[in-house]
């Protein structure tokens, strides 16, 4: 958008008469009587909290993140700077593609430790995706953005070869570039099955979370800016598209769904509210559990605006929200958020592993710790 600046205890029974178990009973409730009290498990269930790593930059803010695994992250921001850890974030190698100072890298798909692709994002040929194979040593230009109507604004991958880009609307709808070889190569996909967009509509380049994926097929995409805040999804990795409203408030060019986040391809979030510092941002969060047909608010949301969120691995119903005034938890699959932090971050991202990592203003970034 042009205008935003996842013990077991074996028990081994052993016979024995009747008389003896009765009397190694009572000799064992005996001795327990002696013990304290044993303590809460608090501990067990503490809650997770942020790690800061140091990268280096702290005149970049980096709304691009894709974590890998615990050890393995890549960033994305402001002076064309991309930065990669391979030790859980305590050393940062600078792999920036040469000759890109002057772009704003906002959204970052990786594999893996060797191969990545970043979008620029901007009005004609500043958007511009690149992609490396070899951890970033070199880049290679895959696509530049010729349209001076187009302004591109994140990205997804389904899989290692497939993937879209969405632009904000181009002759009244949605713009969808398509790749199926990872980034190599892009198409603009024909805008025949999109809706057409709402006046003033458009995505937010906020946290590289306007346009998710889960699955092999399924995609969503985020709007705000209209009179009312939406959610697009396909089924066909972006041939045809439904539109829905979401609770989350609209009405102005700061205002709508920043970030989206699916589980599984019914049960999603979505996050948001008015950037600006001095606007409040009530229902700043809603949630589906049918692939984003019907949004319910949260009942209780995050107390801010929010820019982007992700699911836990392996913890079905718990989630990160976080923005420029804090990161929020939900236990309940978005019913309520809880502020864990009152750090600034722009975007998060967990990794299959349980990895996750957090990343925003002044060379900001994170790892989550329990």
């Amino acid at each position: 958008m042009r205008r935003l600046g996842k013990t077991r205890r074996t028990v081994r029974t052993v016979r024995t008469a009747r008389g003896r178990a009765w009397a190694a009973a009572v000799a064992c409730a005996a001795a327990l009587a002696t013990l304290p009290a044993a303590p809460a498990r608090a501990q067990a269930h503490a809650d997770p909290h942020w790690a800061a790593k140091d990268t280096g930059t702290t005149s970049v803010r980096f709304r691009g993140l894709s974590a890998v695994d615990r050890r393995t992250a890549w960033l994305s921001g402001t002076q064309g700077t991309v930065l990669r850890t391979t030790d859980g974030g305590a050393h940062w190698r600078n792999v920036s593609p040469p000759g890109a100072a002057d772009l704003q890298f906002r959204d970052i798909e990786a594999f893996d430790a060797r191969r990545a692709v970043v979008l620029a994002i901007g009005e004609g040929e500043a958007s511009r995706v690149y992609r490396t194979d070899d951890g970033g040593a070199t880049w290679t230009e895959s696509f530049r953005n010729t349209d001076a109507k187009a302004f591109y604004d994140c990205m997804t991958f389904f899989d290692r070869r497939h993937g879209l880009a969405m632009s904000d609307p181009v002759d009244g709808r949605f713009r969808i570039l398509s790749t199926g070889d990872g980034g190599r190569t892009w198409t603009v996909l024909p805008d025949t099955g999109m809706p057409a967009a709402l006046d003033g509509e458009a995505g937010f380049a906020a946290s590289g979370q306007c346009l998710v994926s889960a699955g092999p097929k399924d995609v969503w995409l985020a709007t705000g800016g209209a009179a009312r805040a939406r959610v697009l999804h396909s089924a066909d990795r972006g041939l045809t598209w439904t539109a829905a409203d979401t609770p989350v408030p609209a009405g102005d060019p700061a205002r709508g769904v920043f970030a989206l986040a699916f589980r599984d391809r019914a049960h999603g979030l979505a996050v948001g509210g008015d950037y600006r510092a001095d606007q409040p941002s009530p229902r700043s969060a809603a949630g589906t559990g049918d692939a984003g047909r019907t949004w319910r608010p949260a009942v209780t949301p995050p107390p801010a605006y929010r820019s982007g969120v992700a699911w836990l691995p392996h913890r079905r119903a718990a989630a990160l929200a976080v923005g420029p005034t804090g990161t929020d938890l939900t236990t309940d699959a978005g019913r309520t958020w809880r502020t864990l932090d009152t750090g600034s971050y722009d975007t998060v991202d967990c990794a299959p592993d349980g990895g996750c990592w957090a990343a925003g203003e002044q060379g900001r970034a994170a790892r989550l710790e329990n």
